[in-house]
């Protein structure tokens, strides 16, 4: 009988028990590589930390010698009550480690200024995602999760990354791991970090085994999971993980209800804010207005009327039908996405865009403005002397 079909035979309070114990023996092992759990704020991340977190306070403090970091990932257009429920509980995990003589460290990451969904979408035009041209995934979640994982493994030569994936997720979830042979108990090499290894210790864990775990039992590091619990059963969904490959990009936008980033156009319903509507959240109007917005780009994404005949480089591209494939979006589209986002912003009083995007972003035009016109000057030079451009 092979070691997973086993575990399931078991009871929850025995794999339970057989976690801890791994996660107990891993800890506790001479050499001193960090360990980063990759927190969403979701379900399994939640209670991935939450068994951290017992078997590290169950040691003396003379025995907590290996550092935890607790490393989360803020785009700036995350679903409004997501990213207030992660800060929330980062902060309350931040100030529990503290007092409780805990060697967890909180480390949130945001993608870099020039790559946010905004300056990409607003400054350069990039239309909004879709299923195959998905450039935010890369550009807004891996690399600044990689980034500091890099920045850890100059440190420390070594790290171990800590997720809470499943096997029971979904089918693809399911073969993902098993062509990369991921068990419970063992460790496997991250696929482009050198000295990082990559520990999934709650993969064999079914969808009713996290809900009965945290119905049962209260955070370690204070409160409840009565918000976090609320949060699904009104939206319906779960949550995008913290992605750290392109072979995970495919859970990142998916057709089930998930909460994820509130412009997410890869899905053409985002179901999970319209459950939440749905079900009369305090910020009903709010999420209405942000739904709303992330729907009018869908339809300027779907014009062609709205976009440049070529790209960014003035190249054309054409498909092997011999259809044109459309650049980005033209300038005055992307000002009227501006001027409508800005509006937005003032009218519900919350932040949507970033001073320092809005600067980014008037660079960028003010470049490409440039660009156009000596693009523009250069045509009618080799115009006036019979050369083709």
């Amino acid at each position: 009988m092979s070691k997973e079909h086993a575990s399931n035979k078991s009871s929850l309070p025995e794999r339970l028990n057989d976690i801890r114990q791994i996660l107990l023996h891993e800890y506790q092992k001479r050499h001193n590589h960090p360990w980063v759990i990759a927190y969403s704020g979701g379900k399994d991340s939640t209670l991935l930390l939450q068994l951290v977190w017992e078997v590290v306070l169950s040691l003396r403090p003379d025995e907590r010698n290996r550092r935890v970091y607790i490393t989360s990932n803020d785009t700036l257009v995350e679903s409004p009550l997501v990213i207030d429920h992660l800060k929330e509980s980062l902060s309350i995990i931040a100030d529990s480690a503290r007092s409780n003589d805990l060697p967890f460290v909180v480390r949130m990451t945001q993608p870099n200024i020039d790559q946010t969904f905004w300056v990409n979408v607003i400054g350069r035009g990039y239309i909004p995602p879709t299923r195959n041209f998905r450039w935010c995934t890369d550009r807004m979640k891996i690399l600044p999760t990689n980034n500091l994982l890099e920045n850890l493994l100059r440190a420390h030569r070594h790290a171990v990354l800590l997720i809470g994936t499943r096997r029971a997720e979904s089918q693809n979830r399911r073969r993902n791991m098993a062509q990369r042979r991921v068990r419970a108990d063992r460790m496997n090499r991250h696929d482009s970090l050198p000295g990082c290894r990559v520990f999934a210790p709650i993969a064999d864990l079914s969808d009713d085994d996290v809900w009965t775990i945290l119905l049962q039992c209260s955070s370690p590091w204070g409160g409840s999971h009565r918000d976090l619990i609320t949060l699904y059963r009104n939206a319906g969904g779960g949550e995008c993980p913290l992605v750290l490959s392109k072979d995970d990009a495919p859970s990142c936008g998916t057709t089930s209800p998930r909460f994820g980033c509130w412009t997410c156009t890869v899905v053409q319903k985002d179901r999970s804010m319209r459950g939440l509507i749905a079900a009369g959240h305090r910020d009903e109007m709010f999420l209405e207005a942000l739904a709303d917005f992330r729907e009018w780009l869908i339809e300027l994404r779907e014009g062609d009327d709205n976009r440049m005949p070529v790209r960014r480089d003035g190249k054309t591209k054409i498909r092997p039908n011999g259809e044109r494939v459309m650049g980005p979006f033209k300038f005055e589209v992307r000002k009227r996405i501006l001027e409508r986002l800005l509006e937005l912003q003032e009218r519900t009083g919350k932040r949507l865009i970033t001073p320092s995007e809005q600067e980014l972003i008037e660079d960028i035009w003010w470049n490409d403005n440039i660009r156009e016109r000596g693009r523009q000057e250069l045509n009618a030079m080799h115009g006036s002397v019979g050369i083709s451009p």
